[in-house]
């Protein structure tokens, strides 16, 4: 298959969410929920990035790279995922079977995250040590530069899990496509309600505040009523 602009154009949104993720400023826009429709505007379809967004952001709603903590990179399963439905979509194959089989591909892809943020750690932590050597000898400013190179170990990582889920991902998805797509649309309806009842069970499961499970609960069931009308 030739390759595709769009892939370098997504290619920059996931170095700029994946740097958001722990590294830069954090203003959220990493959230699958941001990132997918981020993703899904520039490659010309924000509608079916959203639906990729809403469908991936409960999974990792609480399991945030905090501390040790390295889980699979939900930022990159939300850009890469939403890349390979738009691109493979390009060619007038149904889009939500296609969203919803690119990101069951991109899903287990995205563990490659976990390998890459613990890389780019292992090198943050060298540049500690190199820095702390400028700051004794009185050197602010060389160690001034140690800490920006780790942004760049940062970019890197986000790079390396977006490529280790679009690459295969663009090789996987035409091979799978034409035994599966037909299975997936089939399943769509039961697809798209086991995405939230899964990511809602693991929310919860993370939950340890009775007070806050019960606010979640009331939040939820009113957005049913006000749904339904009542």
């Amino acid at each position: 298959m030739a390759f595709s602009p769009d892939y370098l154009y997504a290619g920059l949104i996931s170095l700029l969410v994946g740097l958001d993720r722990t590294a830069v400023l954090q203003l959220l826009i990493c959230r699958p929920i941001v990132a997918a429709p981020l993703t899904g505007w520039v490659l010309g379809d924000s509608q079916l990035g959203l639906q990729a967004g809403i469908l991936l952001e409960l999974l990792w709603l609480g399991r945030l790279p905090v501390g040790a903590a390295i889980p699979p990179d939900d930022t990159q399963i939300a850009v890469g995922g939403t890349a390979l439905a738009l691109v493979m979509g390009a060619g007038g194959v149904e889009d939500l079977p296609l969203l919803l089989l690119s990101l069951l591909v991109a899903l287990p892809l995205g563990k490659c995250g976990q390998f890459f943020d613990h890389l780019a750690r292992l090198g943050n932590g060298r540049l500690l040590v190199w820095a702390e050597k400028d700051l004794h000898l009185g050197r602010p400013l060389a160690a001034t530069r140690w800490h920006l190179l780790g942004l760049v170990f940062f970019a890197l990582a986000s790079l390396g899990t977006y490529l280790g889920i679009v690459l295969p991902g663009s090789l996987l998805l035409p091979w799978l496509a034409p035994y599966l797509l037909p299975q997936v649309g089939e399943s769509a309806p039961w697809l798209f309600l086991a995405f939230p009842l899964v990511g809602t069970a693991v929310f919860l499961g993370t939950l340890r505040s009775r007070r806050i499970l019960a606010l979640y609960l009331l939040a939820f069931f009113a957005v049913y009523l006000l749904r339904e009308g009542f």
